[in-house]
């Protein structure tokens, strides 16, 4: 089981520790996305190296390759992959919505072809419970039918229905001590965020996550959703907001008083040549860093950083080599692990107001 408890405010912004079974959690915390037990080009070593204490890993991937009784087999997820910290596992209801090739809503679960092979599989709240508990993740989440954007208030209330019954059948179906968030949806209706959450509470779970964000919808209105859901979540336990990860993004979200994080964003910018540092955002690939000495960031101490060049790194990533993607990577996830620990450190001290203002004048939305 977890426990947390919050040890300083800002406003609305909030610093605590959730402990785990591998571990004390520092929050606000941004969670690296390990999808397939790996997170994108860089080792589990590295990570550690790099501070991170937690990871999210995915329970629709897992199940289809290599499936939940090779992980079991080897140990489970943490002895898979080698990596001694948290692990919170994403139940498979985004990547059923978002990813099968074919997928019918029953009472029972969801009907999917894989996005792999075509073949046909049923999810429900007990196999995807299973399926979690197979791969021994710290913290499971609850299957939920995600609510695609856009969608009418008549469907945003049959799929919050959905979720609740869902939510009530996962719980029943835990066997072991392994944590257990609930996750709220109601699209982008404040009335039906309010009575997911209320549905929630009824049932009971050891964390809330605001799900159904980051699916579409103008950045307005995933903020408003935020907003007003995050205030009514319970204070004894931590807060998640799924699939949001821009820092400016996260910066709002920690104000509304969110303390759990996810995204790909740092690693698929890496591989994409975006970078993020102190001085703003960094395209890699411009022509201007063909003859540059400096280094991508001074104030970072990553690897990328200490022993190379902005050129090395800008040719790197032009001649397609996989060096480029290891050390784009190790850098942004350095930079995001060193942006949540500065956050937190705002936090402690009363200052999150002016760190915020700052980095939001510092990470513009153009790229040096």
């Amino acid at each position: 089981m977890i426990d947390f408890r919050v040890t300083k405010t800002d406003g609305r912004a909030r610093r605590g520790v959730l402990r785990t079974p591998r571990g004390e959690i520092q929050t606000p915390v941004f969670m690296p996305v390990g999808t397939h037990a790996t997170v994108k080009a860089v080792c589990p070593e590295e990570l550690t190296e790099l501070g991170a204490g937690i990871i999210l890993s995915n329970t629709y991937h897992l199940y289809l390759r290599p499936g939940e009784d090779v992980i079991k087999g080897q140990g489970g997820l943490h002895r898979f992959m080698n990596w001694p910290g948290a692990i919170l596992t994403d139940s498979g209801g985004f990547q059923v919505f978002s990813l099968a090739r074919f997928r019918k809503i029953r009472d029972d679960g969801v009907e999917f072809r894989s996005h792999l092979d075509g073949s046909l599989h049923v999810l429900t709240p007990e196999r995807a419970i299973r399926i979690q508990e197979s791969l021994g993740s710290d913290i499971m989440m609850t299957f939920d039918e995600c609510t695609p954007y856009p969608a009418d208030e008549d469907y945003a209330l049959k799929s919050l229905s959905l979720t609740t019954e869902w939510a009530r059948r996962c719980k029943a179906a835990r066997t072991t001590d392994q944590a257990l968030f609930g996750i709220v949806q109601g699209g982008m209706y404040s009335h039906l965020r309010r009575r997911s959450l209320d549905e929630l509470l009824e049932i009971g779970f050891d964390g809330y996550a605001i799900g159904g964000v980051s699916v579409g919808e103008p950045k307005a209105l995933m903020q408003e959703v935020t907003a007003v859901t995050t205030p009514l979540l319970p204070e004894d336990r931590s807060r998640y907001l799924m699939g949001v990860g821009d820092p400016l993004d996260i910066l709002f979200a920690v104000e509304q008083g969110i303390d759990m994080f996810d995204c790909v964003m740092p690693t698929r910018n890496a591989r994409n040549g975006t970078l993020f540092t102190s001085r703003g955002r960094v395209s890699v690939k411009r022509s201007e860093h063909t003859y540059s000495t400096e280094p991508l960031d001074p104030e970072c101490a990553c690897p990328a950083c200490r022993n190379y060049t902005r050129a090395y790194l800008r040719h790197l990533f032009l001649a397609r080599e996989i060096l480029a993607m290891r050390l784009n990577s190790l850098h942004n996830l350095a930079f995001y692990l060193n942006f949540m620990q500065q956050l937190r450190d705002a936090i402690d001290e009363g200052r999150f107001s002016r760190f915020a203002k700052h980095w939001r004048e510092t990470l513009g939305p153009e790229a040096d």
